[in-house]
């Protein structure tokens, strides 16, 4: 049993000893640090906070105690139960709230659930902002309201809003999709995804939707990451159907994956690359990914007039170094979209809706999109560390032993060849180097990776 205390938030597994898994008692201290957090942060002593949660079947456990925490430190919360992770993050916008609380465990399995803790933009916490509140935290010096300063809930709903607000984003042509007819194949994973994946298919005009795991009761069906292993159905259904395309997503719905219509896998890491193809057609401009995405961006990038940028691995990183680098669109390799014209959150909903506007304008069939792009395989490895690595020691000799090709350090070490790349770095969660490599060839992936996992071995 685990519990995870890192700036992105808390996560754990339910049930067991405090401390040591995310039990009451750990949901209380930190839903009472962040409000602390924010009263501080914002000088206001009564913020108000969005709450969502996904369908977990410890969800409705964590979200009671979380908005009774709450309102027990004399915070007001808008509740707006189940919803996607995308849609708090707007309803934190739309609410002018103080911030925000997410109760998913993305795609972790079903014991696991965490507290995603957001900002008053609806976006997600800094590693300053999430050292301080692991700060208090630790502290555990919490004085909570009186009884009459106790905070107050209202319930909402914001999953139309959402919808209505991805329904007026310029290059979603709601027409083009309705005339196209399409038929949609879709596995929601028995989360918030089979709530509000039909409504918005149904509002762009979907007519024919097949679904696969849309009851939202927690209880995953198949592992809830959305690789091609836990998605054999989801292949079968579109290609039996003979649907246009398949989309599945994870319990939070801020990664989209794509099956096209014979059932094969579009890729993960092409979500993105296609749909900001998409975008970049009609609106040039710079993209952003993380350092372990594919290369296929840079491409299509650059192709398109713009100019790419990398990232260190997580959301919050390439939220960054998009506002910096004012990128019209960005996001991460595992299908997660981040449009600013919608929000600056990966956003599954806003994927699906510019996929099948792309797919209608174009007239072309999802295997035709994907031949349109530069074929490169990614190999993932990892190498298990003892107490006697010092990692940072170990990625500084590597980075000296490839200088020749400026290595880049600003998450671990990513070096670029002319026909491939690899990316080392170590693991915020777990005792291991991450070895990510990609190549012409999955044999040459894989070969690159292993070179690599050797001389670390050697340098150690």
């Amino acid at each position: 049993m685990t519990l995870i205390k890192s700036i992105s938030g808390i996560r754990g597994t339910i049930g067991g000893e405090s401390g040591n898994n995310l039990t009451p008692l750990d949901i209380v201290k930190f839903t009472a640090a962040y409000a602390i957090f924010i009263k501080e942060s914002t000088k206001n002593n009564r913020p108000l906070i969005v709450v969502g949660r996904d369908a977990r079947i410890s969800g409705g456990m964590v979200h009671r105690i979380i908005t009774g925490t709450l309102t027990g430190m004399g915070c007001d919360v808008t509740d707006i139960g189940m919803a996607t992770t995308p849609t708090t993050e707007i309803a934190v916008k739309k609410e002018n709230a103080s911030g925000g609380i997410i109760i998913t465990a993305s795609h972790n399995p079903k014991q696991w659930n965490a507290l995603k803790l957001l900002n008053n933009e609806g976006e997600f916490l800094n590693a300053e902002e999430g050292e301080q509140i692991l700060n208090i935290a630790e502290k555990e010096e919490f004085e909570f309201a009186e009884v009459d300063h106790l905070g107050e809930i209202s319930q909402k709903q914001y999953l139309h809003a959402h919808i209505q607000s991805i329904l007026s984003l310029d290059l979603v042509d709601i027409e083009a999709i309705k005339k196209a007819n399409f038929s949609v194949a879709i596995d929601c994973v028995n989360s918030v995804g089979g709530v509000a994946i039909p409504e918005l298919l149904y509002a762009l005009g979907v007519k024919k939707i097949f679904k696969l795991h849309c009851a939202p009761h927690g209880n995953f069906s198949h592992n809830p990451e959305p690789l091609p292993q836990h998605l054999t159905e989801l292949s079968a259904l579109t290609r039996t159907s003979k649907a246009d395309v398949g989309f599945a997503v994870d319990p939070d719905v801020d990664r989209l994956a794509i099956y096209c219509e014979n059932g094969k896998p579009f890729g993960e890491e092409y979500t993105l690359v296609s749909i900001s193809d998409y975008v970049l057609q009609h609106t040039p401009g710079n993209t952003v990914s993380n350092l372990s995405s594919t290369r296929a961006l840079r491409d299509v990038t650059t192709k398109r007039g713009g100019n790419y940028y990398a990232a260190a691995v997580g959301e919050v990183n390439v939220v960054s170094k998009m506002k910096e680098v004012d990128a019209i669109i960005g996001g991460e390799g595992n299908g997660g979209v981040i449009y600013p014209e919608s929000h600056y959150g990966r956003d599954a909903l806003v994927g699906i809706a510019l996929f099948l506007s792309q797919m209608a304008k174009s007239g072309k069939k999802p295997t035709e999109l994907r031949a349109d792009y530069p074929t490169y395989f990614m190999a993932k490895q990892k190498i298990e560390l003892t107490p006697e690595m010092n990692i940072d020691e170990i990625l500084d000799k590597v980075k000296e032993e490839y200088i020749d090709q400026n290595p880049i350090d600003i998450d671990g070490v990513k070096i670029d060849f002319p026909n491939k790349w690899v990316h080392l770095r170590k693991s915020n969660t777990e005792p291991i180097i991450r070895i990510y490599s990609e190549a012409n060839s999955q044999e040459e992936a894989e070969e690159t990776g292993k070179h690599f996992i050797d001389l670390i071995k050697e340098l150690a």
